[in-house]
């Protein structure tokens, strides 16, 4: 069991006052009273839907023996300690990070960032490196994963206290290499406080999260908080096509090094044929194939060539991986069918630029008889001003759309697809409203010939719909295989 004494994990210049004996020791940490356990240390973080300082007692009367928290108690118990500081969430990160041993400075740790091609980039980076030989971990949207263990992730990147665990326990299994995505919320709430990074990868920057951050300065400010706080010892990888890829790496202190399509850089691609089948390219003057599609993902290919060559990897070697490796999970994820002939693609894409750069890419690819139809959702309880722009680009590159729901969370489903055709306006004619996921999915099959395509976007990876705060099972991919198959 570990244990660590209260003054080896918390950091004496941010402690405010405190109460009790620094000496106690402490076995677990928690900000859910309902997690703590016996000698537990519980930080009072106040969120965006509950105060932890309501539940101190309930934490104390759970096991809890010291508590971090902004504010001191009415009533203190003379048992327990009481840490006054002035930010609770940067004290829990890296308390977290002391009290598991600092893990994240025994691995090469890679943090990926940006608004698309995280998962796909990281996903490519894992499978390389596992197919490779090399033992490494994998910390992103669809799941967490080192050699022996695998789940499905609650979060893009994981609270401080999960994800210092993960990275201890990658560190047992003799990883050296781990690859994470840094979500702009994890930023915001200083999850990665206290990690310490190896190398960063910008892919891009576009509309997504303006709920949360208010506004797109703000969003990529704290997208750039990420480089500004590489060492100098670290390499900050940038895409030289994003307008914001200059701007990420400007006052960042680690070696950089761009990449591009269209422009010189440190990693230069070409792309030589682009087929539903695959991609052909050239990256820095030598050519690979690979199963993925499409130009964003030709992005996705040099941003995970240009990590592995950082790390020093064979370009040979490297080359021949990624001609072996297919993206993640739920991201241009291709079904021929069988019992009707026409392909079957879900896509995680949930923003207007995902979505444009997705249907931009079929209607590229496709031959001239095949229609394309899109079925697509927005989430509930999100961004209301992405959804008008997500019906006008679906309906735009489409033949036809259907709109439907994703996750609608809190929100009534009909409200959402009245915001989503507000953008609509003139362009009706090849738009179907249907509210049920499940029967839009099997309509868009009815309607499609053979050679057509059918994009089923928003959900991806998702094996759940959540409606009114109950999670129900189920799965774009399954939905269309039933139907396919």
């Amino acid at each position: 069991m570990n244990s660590k004494k209260l003054f080896e994990i918390l950091d004496k210049s941010l402690i405010v006052r405190s109460e009790g004996s620094l000496e106690q020791s402490v076995t677990n940490l928690a900000f859910d009273s309902r997690s703590v356990d016996s000698q537990g240390l519980f930080f009072a973080v106040k969120g965006e839907l509950a105060d932890g300082h309501r539940f101190i007692d309930a934490a104390i009367e759970n096991g809890a023996v010291a508590i971090v928290c902004e504010e001191f108690p009415d009533v203190i118990i003379p048992a327990c300690t009481y840490v006054l500081v002035d930010d609770v969430r940067k004290v829990l990160a890296l308390s977290s990070n002391l009290f598991f041993g600092s893990p994240s400075r025994q691995l090469k740790l890679i943090g990926i960032t940006g608004t698309n091609g995280k998962t796909t980039t990281c996903t490519l980076l894992h499978q390389l490196f596992e197919n490779m030989n090399f033992k490494s971990g994998l910390i992103s949207t669809v799941k967490y994963a080192y050699p022996g263990f695998s789940e499905d992730s609650s979060h893009t990147t994981p609270d401080p206290i999960k994800l210092n665990h993960l990275l201890a326990q990658m560190v047992d299994a003799q990883c050296e290499y781990v690859f994470m995505e840094v979500s702009s919320h994890a930023l915001d709430q200083q999850r990665t406080e206290g990690i310490f990074f190896s190398g960063g990868v910008f892919t891009n920057l576009s509309h997504d999260h303006l709920d949360y951050h208010n506004t797109f300065k703000s969003y990529l400010n704290c997208k750039k908080s990420f480089f500004d706080g590489l060492s100098k010892n670290a390499f900050a990888i940038y895409n030289e096509d994003d307008k914001n890829g200059k701007v990420m790496v400007q006052n960042c202190a680690a070696s950089k090094i761009g990449y591009s399509l269209y422009s010189l850089a440190g990693v230069k691609g070409k792309i030589l044929s682009n087929s539903i089948e695959g991609l052909q390219l050239i990256i820095n003057d030598q050519e690979v194939f690979t199963r993925l599609v499409g130009k964003y993902n030709a992005y996705n290919i040099m941003a995970a060539y240009a990590v592995a060559i950082e790390l020093e990897v064979d370009r040979d070697d490297v080359l021949l991986g990624l001609s072996t490796l297919k993206g993640a999970e739920g991201r241009f994820e291709l079904l021929k069918g069988t019992k009707k002939k026409v392909y079957g693609i879900v896509d995680y894409a949930h923003t207007p630029d995902a979505l444009e750069k997705i249907l931009s890419t079929l209607v590229e690819l496709r031959k001239k008889e095949t229609r394309l139809i899109t079925v697509i959702g927005c989430g509930g309880n999100r961004d209301v001003v992405k959804r008008p722009k997500m019906a006008y680009i679906a309906s735009t590159l489409s033949d036809q759309v259907l709109i439907t729901s994703d996750n609608p969370r809190n929100e009534k489903p009909d409200d959402i697809l009245d915001d989503m055709e507000k953008g609509l306006e003139g362009l009706e004619d090849n738009v179907i409203r249907i509210v049920d996921r499940r029967q839009a999915i099997k309509t868009a099959v009815v309607l499609a010939k053979d050679e057509d395509i059918i994009l089923v976007a928003g959900k991806g990876h998702e094996k759940y719909q959540d409606i009114n705060g109950v999670k129900s099972p189920f799965d774009d991919i399954e939905e269309l295989k039933k139907l396919l198959f």
